[in-house]
Parts: C-alpha cells; structure tokens; sequence
C-alpha cells in the first residue's frame, strides 16, 4: 500500500483509537540524544511497536518541538513520555517500581553481545516483558552511569567500513527482535 504524504501525516487518532493499543511492558530510555530527528523517529517506532513508555534523559530535546512532531509523524502527542534529568535516574527509578525488569542497553562495548544470540524471552520473569532499551548520544553513546545498571549490552554486528549505525536504526533492529513471536 502505498501512503502519500497527506497519509503519512494526518495522524488524527481518537480516545477510541488510541484506548484499543495494546501497549506492552516495553520501555525506551533515551541517554542525551541530541537529534531531534531521531527522537521523533523514536516516537514513531515506539507506536509501531507498542511501547509502555519513553524516558527523555539528560539533553535529550522533548515535545512540543516542531521537528520531534514532524519526524515522529504526530506520535509525540500519544506515546507516553517523560523527561528525567539522567538516564541513570530512569533506569534506577524503573528497576525501583517494576522489580522484575531487564534494562538491555544497545551500545558498542567489549561486554556487549551479538543482538541475534539474547534470548529476549528469558527475563526475571515467564515472559519476555518487561524489557527496558537503553540508547545514547550519536557520538558518545550511553553514558558510563548508565551503562553499570545495565543488566546487558547488546550490538549489531558491522561488516563494512563503517563502525556503527544510527542510534534510531538500531534501537529498530533491535526492538522488532524481541518482540517476535
């Protein structure tokens, strides 16, 4: 189906609509990430998958901005946010009121492993959710802090010349992983 730009972007959904997501037990946490442009494709790829929640640390902008809203096709306005002032703080006060949930940080690092070899089924829990997903700055990545309450770090193999992917792309790749069936 091909979607013109008056579809991609008149994102209008009711109570009604907006009452009939189901939204998982899944968390983003977003570690100074600059970008306006990948926050709102943040946004929007929370609502493709259904996201609980997404936590804005540190100098991460937030709605309303004019570009987050453009970017995020209007999704700023119903997925749930906050702003939190670290992405330390947001995973500490997550793990503080979801006792049983797996933060998994998408970052390059010696302790990271292979994002295809987790078992994104096996938590604390029976199912796979809860989950947070933490990423970072485009440059300099989740910061230390945050990356020490951790649970895991996960990365996406490079083969090119390029060392890394867009934080957003990645966050993608990652994400539509875990949630298989």
């Amino acid at each position: 189906m091909k979607l013109g730009a008056k579809e991609l972007r008149a994102s209008r959904p009711t109570r009604t609509d907006l009452a009939k997501i189901k939204r998982r037990d899944i968390y983003i946490i977003c570690d100074n990430i600059l970008d306006t442009y990948n926050i709102g494709s943040i946004f929007r790829l929370a609502d493709a998958v259904g996201v609980k929640k997404i936590y804005l640390c540190a100098n991460t902008e937030t709605p309303p901005n004019s570009r987050i809203s453009k970017s995020s096709v209007g999704t700023d306005k119903w997925v749930p946010w906050q702003y939190i002032a670290s992405a330390k703080t947001a995973i500490s006060n997550l793990k503080f009121l979801i006792s049983n949930v797996r933060v998994i940080a998408v970052e390059q690092s010696p302790k990271a492993v292979d994002y295809r070899k987790v078992n994104y089924k096996q938590s604390f829990s029976s199912n796979k959710e809860p989950v947070a997903f933490v990423v970072g700055h485009e440059t300099s990545g989740v910061s230390k802090e945050a990356l020490k309450l951790c649970d895991q770090i996960v990365e996406i193999p490079m083969y090119g010349v390029n060392r890394s992917l867009n934080v957003m792309v990645s966050l993608a790749i990652v994400l539509y992983k875990a949630v298989e069936f």
